[in-house]
């Protein structure tokens, strides 16, 4: 990180509290419960990206198909085909299912394809759960199940470079909002406060918390 450049999130009003943008090569944790928009959020780094800075970018998947991650998107107004000549998806999701060795052994199977995908690809950025040594910026998303889990299940907090986590906060008995904060990010002096975030029309957006 000794360029002092940053990626930016295009979160309207995020990046602004993140010094401009997140270091280049960090491991940023992306955490937060069921519906808090993880994997959406974690695409428009990579659509952005591309579309405004022509940055490569490869998202992994492990749980949810190709087919079904993009069609997803596309509701969001993030066609994955807008940007199909520097983003990647790629679905992993069969061989972990099938795997029937060790979680050792899987990891180092994921870090040697991960490795030839950055000779063949070249990426710049890469949403995974988790890997350090392939000079990208690495977005892990990690779901949890309630506000109160752990950030990272198994001591990803503690090797993240940031956390950026996101949860679902009722505000009446009626409504609910989505918020993010930035809870560390290294080389940053960063805001730690909750912002309501809003996604409309294609953008993310934050803003101050609006009420509780």
């Amino acid at each position: 990180m000794a360029t002092g450049d940053r990626v930016r999130t295009f979160i309207q009003g995020f990046d602004e509290k993140l010094g401009g943008g997140i270091p280049e090569r960090s491991i940023v944790l992306l955490c937060g419960e069921p519906g808090t928009m993880k994997s959406t959020l974690a695409f428009n780094v990579l659509y952005h990206n591309a579309m405004r800075e022509s940055r490569n970018g490869v998202f992994v998947t492990l749980e949810q198909s190709r087919d079904g991650l993009s069609h997803h998107l596309r509701q969001m107004a993030l066609d994955p085909k807008d940007v199909e000549d520097h983003v990647s998806i790629v679905d992993l999701g069969m061989i972990r299912k099938n795997l029937t060795s060790t979680q050792d052994s899987w990891f180092e199977i994921f870090r040697m394809y991960a490795s030839n995908l950055k000779r063949t690809l070249g990426f710049d950025l890469l949403v995974i759960e988790w890997i350090r040594d392939l000079d990208a910026t690495v977005f892990m998303v990690q779901e949890l199940s309630t506000p109160q889990d752990a950030y990272g299940r198994h001591g990803e907090e503690f090797l993240a470079d940031g956390i950026i986590a996101v949860k679902m906060q009722a505000v009446d008995d009626a409504n609910i909002q989505r918020r993010i904060r930035c809870v560390k990010l290294r080389s940053t002096a960063h805001s730690p406060n909750f912002y309501t975030l809003i996604y409309q029309n294609g953008l993310f957006q934050v803003t101050r918390v609006l009420g509780d």
